[in-house]
């Protein structure tokens, strides 16, 4: 009505505003009178942000046109720009007129555009959130118009609304912009109020169910009583839960339940109250069940599959895991699809529902075995194709299978090249040819790593009477090509592409302690059978003192390995043989004690033995495993010297110690065993196992004073120990056992600190939930209790005798540093607190975890 309005005014008092146009008196139009005129120009004025081309040629007015003032013509115009919602304001105004030609000026008001806004009631860490709200509503430079500040308020209400706060109010300010024309700034004024909470959560009709399970499957609906819960009403969650309650209902049998009703108020102090009636229907169960259509397995075969039987509660849910997909691979699809029916359907369909009871008819389509045709690999940027392709366990020709590709995904994401969020697989299948296509398609993500990193290291008793600096510098490559050396396109910034790693690694705390080690392997060596390569290679050095007059030790070793994928008893079995060529010279160093307290100090010594590895993997992820296990067991052996010597027992008990162990002999064996079990959403319960003996070829002979197990510490505070021949097995909760001046580690019972260990044996028990899954920053926390202690000889040995420990931990992954992370744990059996009055804080230890998980 406005628009109308204005246009007749516009032509009423259009004669008095073409008169004011001009410094000449123009001829006034009388309205009863009008007279026809060609328009000799048109030109827009007003116009910021509109493009006057495009407003002149909507207006439906052209230069040379025949038109009669007043008329129609020129009030269509008027009403035809008005209508595009742009402007406050449209005058069609006269400028000049030259006989019968007119000259029109075509006069516009633009609507404010909004530029900017600010907020006002709320911390700037809301921002973010609220200018997304914006931007879905709102863009720079558009039009503001009461509709969409109208849309703005509604949608940033809302936003308050799903957060629990009921009472929300936001009030939008406009005011001009001055760093912009025809501008305006928004000030949203937020009162968001107190959060409005779930009082309590009520139920009628449930006569099955409690009213506490009811509430524990509505996730997103929870009561203020939850612990570590916020409690608030979102309508969609809400919704969702509803369903939630359906679809628990139908698990127990009642295929009929629904939510009858449902009622939602504020008591007298504003909290809210829900109350869901639910009518719950009849439990109904599986009686006769038949399957038909099929040729490949027997009946009863497909019975057991299914795992149904005649009298248990009907429950969707499970008939349908039974039949398409279940996590433990037992159901009848799977069955079918790891035999290359690829085209194999069951369509359950209730043939009778009697009473209580129902019958089922699966019918099933078969089809014919499909074919893979071609294997397609994608997004390999960076890693040769050839090194996907052998990890694959799915071939053109072979028959297609679901278990296949599962695995081939699995081995794919164990490579650590790519980002296992983004791995995708489709498979096209051409039915008329009976065969599939499987495409994968890869991101390449960082996969080397670096090490850069500096530490404080303590005094250590008998060793150096004051702490020293240790720096550290290493990098690996663990996606590494010698094939492309010569390639310099290959380069970033070494040569990558094949698979291989190579790693080197510097560390140095000056003349105390320096330790330099390379090492490359080629997992695949001659390109054809996953067989490994490895040749390293390693200089220790640790003194006592800062100069030279103190006591040192060196050690020098080769390594050279080969492993190998096994078929049977499957194909998650690897077997590994290393060869170790090791020379340690002592020089005044007092590092050793045998089992005689026998104390070994100078001399060289050869270390030449044997790794023998049986593993066995089935980890579904390298960084965060949620499902399966890693098994091995090792056994480190050197040649039998004393079997050949025929040396008498008198020797052994007199000899000097460096014709004693001048070749050492020994049989070491590691067994380490880890679990993963999924809990409970993206719970995971990790168990592990780890034992290890060292033993002896001949109990004439003393045992190894190198080799041995030093038990407590994190790894890094007792780091000297795994550089001069002794294996560390960190124990959370307990310091460090060679620490100056500290008794609290396991090791303390088992004697002088360095001779160490003959057995020990180490159980844990974790929980460990994700707080980021993402690839480039992998972030999870752990509850953990663990059981570990150590003994001199397996005479001693009690695997029930275990020095108790409980706490806390974080993990950070970075794919470029690899594992940090950090453990409070509280040793309940340190030997200094026993028997003594001590708090708890007492027995606290913080642990910290660099690069790589210690043992």
């Amino acid at each position: 009505m406005q628009y109308k309005l204005f246009a007749l005014l516009s032509i009423c008092f259009l004669p008095f505003w073409a008169s004011a146009q001009s410094d000449t008196l123009l001829p006034v139009i009388a309205y009863d009178q009008p007279k026809d005129f060609e328009i000799g120009g048109l030109r827009v004025t007003g116009a910021q942000y509109a493009d006057p081309n495009a407003l002149i040629s909507l207006s439906g007015l052209r230069v040379g046109q025949k038109t009669r003032i007043p008329g129609q013509q020129v009030t269509k115009a008027i009403q035809t720009l008005w209508n595009l919602k742009l402007f406050t304001d449209v005058e069609i105004v006269r400028e000049r007129t030259q006989g019968n030609i007119v000259f029109l000026e075509i006069r516009v008001k633009e609507l404010p555009r909004y530029m900017r806004h600010s907020y006002k009631g709320v911390k700037k860490s809301k921002h973010d959130d609220l200018n997304d709200v914006v931007n879905k509503y709102i863009q720079k430079g558009a039009i503001l118009t009461e509709n969409s500040k109208a849309s703005l308020k509604y949608a940033m209400e809302e936003h308050f609304i799903d957060k629990g706060y009921r009472n929300a109010i936001v009030t939008i300010k406009s005011f001009p912009d001055e760093r912009s024309t025809n501008g305006v700034r928004l000030e949203f004024d937020i009162n968001r109020g107190k959060r409005v909470k779930i009082k309590d959560i009520t139920f009628a009709g449930n006569t099955h169910v409690k009213d506490r399970v009811l509430r524990k499957k509505m996730k997103g609906t929870s009561r203020t009583k939850r612990v570590f819960k916020k409690s608030k009403l979102v309508r969609k969650d809400f919704d969702e839960d509803k369903e939630k309650l359906e679809t628990y209902y139908n698990t127990l049998g009642f295929r009929d339940a629904r939510i009858a009703k449902d009622s939602i108020w504020r008591d007298a102090k504003g909290k809210i109250r829900i109350h869901l009636t639910i009518d719950e229907g009849n439990r109904y169960y599986f009686r006769n069940i038949a399957f038909k259509g099929h040729t490949i397995y027997e009946t009863r075969y497909l019975n057991q599959v299914l795992g149904i039987k005649k009298g248990d509660v009907y429950n969707e849910d499970l008939l349908n895991t039974r039949l398409s997909f279940s996590q433990d691979g037992r159901d009848i699809s799977s069955l079918y699809l790891d035999n290359g029916y690829l085209f194999f359907r069951a369509d359950p369909v209730e043939t009778a529902i009697e009473n209580d009871s129902i019958d089922l008819e699966i019918r099933m389509y078969e089809g014919p075995q499909a074919t893979i045709d071609r294997v397609i690999i994608k997004g390999n940027d960076r890693t040769s194709e050839h090194v996907i392709r052998r990890e694959l366990f799915t071939r053109p020709g072979d028959k297609f299978s679901r278990s296949d590709i599962i695995r081939s995904q699995r081995e794919i994401i164990n490579l650590g090249y790519f980002n296992q969020e983004n791995l995708g697989i489709n498979t096209p299948v051409n039915p008329e040819r009976g065969t599939v296509d499987i495409e994968y398609t890869v991101e390449e993500k960082p996969s080397d790593q670096l090490e850069l990193s500096a530490g404080y290291q303590p005094a250590i008793a008998g060793f150096t009477t004051r702490g020293s600096i240790i720096g550290t510098l290493g990098v690996t490559f663990n996606n590494f090509s010698v094939r492309n050396i010569k390639n310099r396109e290959a380069w970033n910034p070494l040569p990558q592409g094949d698979g291989q790693r190579f790693s080197i690694r510097g560390q140095s705390a000056g003349e105390r302690f320096q330790s330099y080690n390379v090492s490359f392997t080629e997992p695949w060596l001659g390109g054809k059978r996953p067989n490994s390569l490895t040749i390293g290679g390693f200089y220790n050095r640790l003194a006592t003192g800062f100069s030279a007059a103190g006591g040192r030790m060196d050690i020098l070793q080769g390594t050279i390995g080969y492993g190998t994928r096994l078929k049977v008893p499957d194909d998650n079995f690897v077997f590994r043989a290393d060869v170790d060529i090791q020379t340690l010279r002592l020089r005044g160093f007092p590092g050793f004690v045998d089992d005689k307290n026998r104390s070994v100090e100078e001399g060289i010594y050869h270390n030449y033995n044997l790794t023998l590895t049986l593993a066995r993997n089935s980890v579904n992820d390298p960084i965060f495993p949620k499902s399966g296990s890693t098994i091995s067991l090792k056994s480190q052996i050197t040649p039998p010297y004393s079997l050949f010597n025929k040396k008498s027992t008198t020797f052994y008990d007199t000899a000097g110690v460096r014709d004693l162990y001048r070749y050492l002999e020994y049989v070491k064996w590691r067994f380490d065993a880890e679990w993963y079990t999924p809990v409970v959403g993206k719970l995971v319960l990790k168990t592990s196992t780890k034992i290890g003996l060292l033993g002896r070829w001949n109990r004439n002979t003393p045992l190894s004073p190198f080799e041995r197990f030093q038990v407590g510490g994190d790894g890094l505070n007792n780091q000297n120990w795994a550089f001069n021949g002794q294996e560390i097995i960190s124990a959370r909760g307990y310091e460090a056992q060679n620490e100056s001046g500290k008794a609290n580690g396991i090791m303390t019972e088992v004697g002088n600190g360095r001779i160490g260990a003959g057995v020990f044996s180490k159980y844990t028990v974790e929980l460990r939930y994700p707080i980021s899954l993402n690839p480039q920053s992998t972030i999870f926390v752990t509850a953990w209790a663990q059981g570990t202690n150590a003994w001199q000889s397996i005479r001693q040995y009690n695997p029930f005798d275990v020095r108790r420990a409980a706490g806390l931990g974080l993990r950070v992954f970075l794919p470029m540093f690899g594992t940090l992370g950090f453990d409070y744990g509280f040793g309940f059996d340190r030997p200094d607190l026993v028997g003594k009055s001590a708090r708890l804080r007492d027995y606290g230890n913080f642990n910290i975890v660099l690069g790589f998980e210690p043992d």
